[in-house]
């Protein structure tokens, strides 16, 4: 049997006529930029994560990149982010100017808050916080350090769309930022990103910024991008967005069979922390021997991904900031043994069985 890393064309089909619908009437209202969809789909995401704004942006990079120059946060400024994260929530530091902090990650693969004090300088402006693989950080003492050293918080929620903490949606503790790739849990059907906010004034720099600067048409107050939601993707999304509890209550089922089911002294699972929920955008396990057992699934016809095999640090986009090897070591480690499995909506029972099947059966 083959059982691919991931399928996005299963979750399409269940609501095909709805989707098809929907780019059709864009299609035939003639407005493709900052329209109707996306001032809906704006409305609609905010009240799904409890917060007053959302802007819809290009990307989920650029979320980040306009978040933090909205904020000011720029050369001679330091913020903290966690070592094992994705690149682009670095980049989103680094690409205004600031210099990304590296702090280690925990054993839910989030970062580690009781190494965050630790870190901070006279020029720590902020915290940038990933929910990683679709896991709600430790939010209550995020936003405890943000207030006591008076830091601005903000939270890559690239890969969290729904994840709670204490009950309270990611996005909602800071400026949470959003990426709506099309493998996302709430992913649309090219790029697409948003930010949102409860500070009505800094939705406004955001709208501004997205479109060259402007808030009247040719009347450019400040240098912006042309970093704008478009309104097929807006529509998109909002389909799919009436759908998304219901897609994330799939994708726990099928992770509730893996922590049930997969039993491999030399797999390690997944551990969820108390108050935090987990979407369940990616299933990363580990294993000492995690490139052994990559070549093993592949042979077997199990898809898998590594995420991520090179930490910032270590990359050469980062080279500068001369960090050496051993210097995070949680990180490093970390890269050395993840492994993503299988994990998408429209999985059948007997894939997930399989996966299942060869993993136990997996000796190393």
């Amino acid at each position: 049997m083959e059982v691919p890393f991931n399928v996005l064309d299963r979750q399409f089909f269940k609501y095909q006529s709805e989707y098809e619908q929907k780019v059709l009437e864009v299609l035939r209202s003639g407005w493709y930029i900052l329209g109707k969809e996306v001032q809906e789909f704006e409305k609609e995401f905010a009240k799904y994560l409890g917060v007053k704004n959302v802007v819809g942006v290009d990307n989920g990079l650029n979320a980040l990149v306009l978040t933090f120059r909205a904020l000011g946060i720029g050369e001679g400024d330091e913020v903290i982010v966690q070592g094992n994260t994705y690149i682009a929530s670095v980049m989103g530091i680094s690409m205004n100017g600031a210099t990304p902090i590296f702090v280690e990650p925990d054993e839910f693969f989030n970062m580690d808050m009781e190494k965050v004090k630790e870190k901070i300088t006279p020029k720590t402006r902020a915290i940038l916080v990933t929910h990683l693989y679709g896991q709600a950080s430790n939010m209550e003492k995020a936003v405890e350090i943000c207030k006591k050293y008076n830091l601005k918080l903000v939270e890559d929620c690239a890969q969290s769309h729904g994840a709670k903490f204490n009950g309270k949606m990611t996005g909602s503790f800071g400026i949470g930022c959003f990426s709506f790739y099309p493998s996302k849990n709430l992913g649309a059907f090219g790029d697409g990103g948003a930010i949102a906010t409860n500070d009505d004034e800094f939705a406004q720099k955001i709208k501004v910024l997205r479109n060259y600067g402007s808030e009247k048409r040719y009347y450019n107050q400040v240098v912006g991008y042309n970093s704008r939601l478009d309104e097929i993707q807006a529509g998109l999304l909002r389909v799919k967005l009436k759908y998304l509890n219901e897609l994330t209550e799939e994708r726990e089922k099928i992770a509730k069979r893996y922590i049930n089911e997969i039993k491999n002294p030399l797999i390690k699972l997944p551990k969820v922390r108390e108050n935090a929920t987990h979407v369940w955008h990616l299933f990363v396990i580990k294993c000492e021997n995690r490139d052994r057992l990559q070549e093993y699934l592949a042979e077997k016809g199990v898809g898998t991904v590594i995420h991520y095999p090179i930490p910032p640090h270590m990359s050469e986009a980062y080279k500068y900031l001369n960090i050496k090897k051993g210097k995070l070591p949680v990180t490093e480690k970390y890269a050395e043994t993840v492994l993503s499995i299988p994990m998408y909506n429209g999985m059948k029972n007997e894939e997930i069985s399989y996966v299942v099947e060869v993993l136990n059966e997996f000796k190393g």
